[in-house]
């Protein structure tokens, strides 16, 4: 449904609603009404035509309702764990832009964690205005349960997508498993750290990374499955997210070896961490949604705000904010700097979730109840 429609069907609502509150039941009532609609009129018209500035406010659409009401806003932001650096930097700025373009003050509640949880928080009553997910199967899932409109892929640019990664390899110091490829991960003897899939969305992007670096070499699905079989042999804990397998692996000292986000571990070096890390040449694009939640900024009266927010995070500066902070670019041509072409090797060859029939295939096929992972964890007890 398109913003105008929406604003029709919010305007009738409204109408109707006042209609039967002030239903004339006499002439007092007709004159009531006469007299309010008189004041109304005048203060309209004092509004829109006073001076240049009106008129120039006029022309800007972003401005309109915004203006018109100038109260304070709260939104309420609900992101996967390891965004959370990046909405903090970005955050601000937006706030600031608003402010200056509306004249109006913006605050956040901000809630992050597992992409899995996250989304089970927002289905069971999180009032989330916008959802930031690790993966688009977890939007979905919020939109079949009636809180967002079908079609929000279309209603921000690149299909939703605000933000990629790929899959890293960390190793300890010195690698002293010899660690070098995915296929390392199945020897004997080497500990795997990485998050659950039933609750972290980081955590099915590294099994289908997994998966991936055997189909996309050559291996049938009978290989792929003996391989993720023995590598998760060798997980001795699943976290519940990204940012919880990052601190097993680097503060408790957990695992020979962890898979995560690229940005994760570029953000651990840049906290001081020194890590050490590869990003194998078959890869697995991360790709993740944005979307406004249409019920709750219905209910909210935040939508202009709300998609005000999801556009900025599209614009040069905010993208900026997501490239210093580990995330590759959505816009693959916007800043090839030398300083990004160094820290985001080029991956040769980039398989998508689209390769294996989209989430819902993927989803029933491997993380579904009774799916292949819970098969290989059944194997592990």
């Amino acid at each position: 449904m398109s913003l105008w429609q929406r604003r029709v069907k919010q305007s009738g609502l409204t109408i109707e609603h006042l209609s039967r509150r002030l239903k004339l039941r006499s002439f007092k009532g007709f004159v009531s009404m006469f007299l309010v609609g008189a004041i109304l009129s005048v203060a309209i018209a004092s509004c829109s035509g006073g001076n240049a500035d009106n008129a120039s406010n006029a022309g800007n659409s972003g401005a309109s309702t915004v203006a018109a009401n100038n109260k304070d806003v709260e939104l309420t932001l609900v992101s996967f764990a390891v965004t959370k650096a990046v909405h903090e930097a970005i955050i601000p700025k937006f706030v600031e832009q608003w402010k200056k373009d509306h004249n109006q003050n913006v605050s956040f509640k901000q809630s992050y964690g597992g992409s899995g949880s996250q989304t089970r928080a927002v289905i069971d009553g999180l009032e989330a205005d916008v959802v930031h997910l690790a993966l688009a199967l977890d939007t979905q899932k919020i939109e079949k349960a009636g809180l967002i409109q079908p079609g929000w892929e279309k209603e921000a640019p690149n299909n939703g997508i605000v933000s990629k990664s790929v899959a890293a390899l960390v190793t300890r110091e010195g690698n002293p498993k010899g660690i070098k490829t995915w296929a390392d991960l199945d020897k004997n003897g080497v500990k795997l750290i990485t998050a659950d899939p039933k609750t972290s969305g980081i955590a099915r992007w590294n099994f289908l990374a997994l998966w991936n670096s055997v189909v996309k070499t050559g291996g049938d699905e009978a290989k792929a499955t003996d391989f993720v079989t023995k590598v998760y042999t060798n997980v001795p804990l699943l976290t519940k997210d990204a940012r919880e397998a990052s601190d097993a692996f680097f503060k408790q000292g957990q695992g020979d070896a962890l898979i995560n986000y690229e940005n994760e571990i570029i953000l651990a070096q840049q906290k001081g961490e020194k890590v050490n890390y590869i990003v194998p040449d078959v890869n697995i694009s991360i790709d993740n949604p944005i979307a406004v939640v249409d019920k709750n900024v219905d209910k909210h009266g935040t939508r202009e705000v709300a998609e005000g927010f999801v556009k900025y995070l599209y614009s040069p500066e905010a993208q900026q904010e997501f490239a210093k902070l580990g995330f590759r670019p959505v816009d693959e041509t916007a800043p090839a700097t030398k300083e990004l072409a160094g820290k985001y090797p080029k991956v040769k060859t980039l398989g998508t979730v689209g390769d294996y029939g989209g989430w819902d295939t993927v989803q029933n096929k491997f993380f579904a109840d009774g799916g292949l992972f819970d098969k290989i964890q059944a194997q592990k007890k």
